[in-house]
């Protein structure tokens, strides 16, 4: 499938997790790909350049998108996947632990799209896709922080969707539930008891609460990512696109066998 031939794809927190999939899977479908992050041992894609670049530095970010559109001839695609996961109620969140998930989940993503659109538009279209999460609908204990900055991202994308509709731009978000990425394995770790089998089994539990019965695979997301990225979405914007095994669907009430 070379559906995106032509195209040039920025994927912020693209060198690990749901951004790597994303990023990979964008380039085997033809497009140029920029990928920028932390810096990651998982080797490198094909077809995807590597940029080490913190989402909070304004200044790093504005260069990225600068360099990326100087050398391949402009911007297309913006996809936001870098985010954190920090635990704790409101009381029990530290006012630094606050501010630190907003501003690589909220802040990180603004800053990405800011510098990208001046290029999106340009172009006279575009689409930006934000990796948000079914904690942007309903919310479990214990992630004041986190729930509230992926409702965040759903209100940003309806905000550039009526914005940046006279672009020819379109924004939406995708919203996973439980993906098998280092993030949600880190997450298994601490509160399993710190073992591989331990932390296997906590993410298999995860996942049965599901109605798939399973976490999701980053590739899944992944192509709910490149179908709202691509053409076959093109009257699709400020959506927010559960991926999330049924998760949303059901009600956890359930009636006796």
């Amino acid at each position: 499938m070379e559906e995106f031939e032509g195209r040039v794809a920025v994927v912020t927190g693209g060198l690990s997790g749901i951004g790597r999939a994303a990023a990979g899977l964008l380039a085997a479908r033809g497009a140029t790909v920029v990928a920028a992050g932390l810096p990651s041992s998982d080797p490198p894609l094909p077809g995807v350049e590597r940029a080490e670049v913190s989402v909070t530095d304004e200044t790093a970010v504005e260069r990225l998108m600068t360099r990326v559109a100087a050398t391949h001839g402009g911007i297309d695609i913006v996809v936001t996947a870098a985010g954190i996961q920090r635990y704790g109620t409101a009381t029990e969140t530290s006012s630094a632990e606050w501010n630190e998930v907003l501003a690589v989940n909220v802040t990180g993503a603004y800053l990405a799209v800011k510098h990208a659109l001046p290029h999106l538009r340009a172009r006279g279209e575009g689409s930006i896709v934000l990796v948000s999460s079914v904690q942007g609908f309903a919310t479990q204990t214990g992630v004041a922080a986190y729930t509230t900055s992926k409702g965040a991202l759903n209100a940003f994308a309806r905000s550039l969707a009526v914005d940046e509709a006279k672009h020819g731009i379109r924004a939406n978000t995708v919203c996973p539930g439980s993906v098998d990425t280092p993030m949600l394995r880190a997450s298994a770790r601490m509160f399993s008891d710190g073992t591989d089998e331990g932390t296997q089994r906590l993410v298999e539990t995860w996942g049965r609460s599901h109605p798939l019965g399973r976490v999701a695979r980053p590739a899944e997301v992944a192509e709910a990512i490149a179908f709202l990225a691509g053409d076959r979405a093109s009257f699709i914007t400020g959506v927010a696109l559960p991926v999330d095994g049924g998760l949303l669907a059901g009600l956890p009430v359930a009636i006796p066998e």
